[in-house]
């Protein structure tokens, strides 16, 4: 009768176990999941990042590129003006 109750009551520890194990391994999985989110959140925003300093530098070059426009634009009035006025 001794040997049927302690086999109950490993089983039931057995069954405890398992409980746990299961609960706990549902946990691995919510954590692993939370962590790939974090690693491709850093990996986008760190691509964002690079981005944008990819486009603050080609609008710093469009600037430039437009300012030197104007003034060759403003050279060329101010020689046609010439032109005309010697006309």
């Amino acid at each position: 009768m001794e040997v049927f109750k302690q086999h109950c009551q490993i089983a039931e520890e057995y069954h405890e176990v398992k409980k746990e194990i299961a609960l706990l391994e549902e946990r691995k999985k919510e954590l692993i999941a939370r962590l790939e989110q974090a690693e491709k959140e850093s990996m986008d925003a760190a691509q964002l990042t690079k981005e944008y300093a990819e486009l603050t530098e080609e609008n710093r070059t469009l600037k430039l590129a437009q300012t030197q426009c104007a003034e060759q634009l403003e050279k060329l009035r101010i020689q046609y003006q010439k032109r005309q006025g010697s006309s």
